[in-house]
């Protein structure tokens, strides 16, 4: 029988249906996501990109050349745009304000990958300093508020090159989605006086059914109300509410953790399309007890359709417990 499951977040409602995996077709097919020519992220293509903004070379190299092993660059055709002032005003009814922020591109490898996935420990930890390193930069911006970590892996997943890479956008706002979920930890924080997240680690530690792994300061777990099959988060074990302010100990466990988790993923679902997305606290703003830093994993394996878009509602095939056990059974 399927089942409504309420996120303790932000109190969005998803519908848990089994009876809907038996459906034909319910997962997408993978497609081509190279194009022909030159990859402009590969070794030896730095022309093809705007200049670096960034770039980690160990054999210290010249900027835009090869040697590095990541490369932070503008994105080609940017979202928004660095240069500017915001110009909020009003329109009659309408407020609006100029375009805006940062959009960047991180180039996780020179090698031509396009699954993150094979990357090795290593780099998974390089990314993540290179994620820490823009935020604490770009955090200098008094024009922004709120800076978006995201990867897309897959052209279902939004994906427009092949070669492996994630991106971040700065924005002059706070999305209404991080609106909504900071919003929904505080009323939780007000009522209880504890963090939702704090209580999420503690339950999934000690139930474990949806326990997918965990390191000395991460616990990955498929979440109660999933929106998507094989939904996947990996939470701190200790409170903080920013992404940036983590130790160097924890960046190492958590590279251990992210890359352990996508290839799970990998394996068990044959290298699905996926995007993944860092939660964290909007910038400047104190440190408080009621938010808690976390990273969402995605997979593409469910289209979003006319029931979604028009009732908030999400149709969800698989249960967590299932998908959980599906992952925590997958060798290493």
């Amino acid at each position: 029988m399927p089942q409504l499951r309420k996120d303790p977040v932000i109190g969005r409602w998803v519908i848990i249906s089994s009876e809907r995996a038996k459906r034909p077709n319910y997962a997408l097919k993978k497609s081509d996501s190279s194009r022909p020519g030159p990859c402009p992220f590969c070794a030896g293509n730095e022309e093809a990109t705007p200049p670096e903004i960034a770039a980690y070379r160990p054999d210290g190299s010249r900027p835009n050349a090869p040697g590095w092993t990541l490369r932070v660059v503008p994105n080609k055709f940017p979202a928004l745009m660095i240069e500017g002032e915001l110009g909020r005003r009003g329109d009659g009814v309408y407020d609006l304000m100029n375009g805006v922020g940062a959009h960047e591109v991180i180039i996780e490898t020179p090698k031509h990958e396009s699954n993150i996935g094979s990357l090795s420990e290593a780099e998974f930890e390089d990314l993540l300093w290179a994620y820490r390193d823009r935020v604490l930069d770009l955090n200098k911006d008094k024009r922004f508020r709120y800076i978006l970590i995201f990867k897309n892996q897959g052209a279902e997943a939004g994906a427009t090159l092949e070669h492996t890479h994630s991106q971040l956008i700065a924005l002059p706002i706070v999305p209404r989605n991080v609106v909504e979920e900071l919003k929904g930890a505080l009323e939780y924080y007000k009522y209880k006086e504890r963090c939702v997240y704090c209580d999420i680690v503690t339950q999934e530690i000690e139930d474990r059914g949806r326990l997918v792994s965990e390191n000395e300061h991460f616990l990955v777990i498929c979440p109660f109300a999933p929106r998507f099959p094989f939904e996947t988060w990996i939470l701190p074990k200790k409170h903080s509410p920013f992404f940036e302010h983590a130790s160097k100990q924890e960046y190492l466990d958590l590279s251990r953790a992210l890359r352990e988790t996508l290839v799970r993923l990998n394996r068990a679902l044959n290298d699905p399309p996926f995007n993944y997305i860092i939660h964290s606290n909007p910038l400047r703003e104190p440190e408080n007890g009621h938010y808690h830093w976390h990273i969402e994993i995605m997979p593409k394996l469910a289209q979003v359709a006319g029931f979604e878009w028009g009732s908030g509602f999400y149709i969800n095939p698989v249960t967590p417990e299932d998908s959980a056990i599906s992952l925590r059974e997958i060798a290493l």
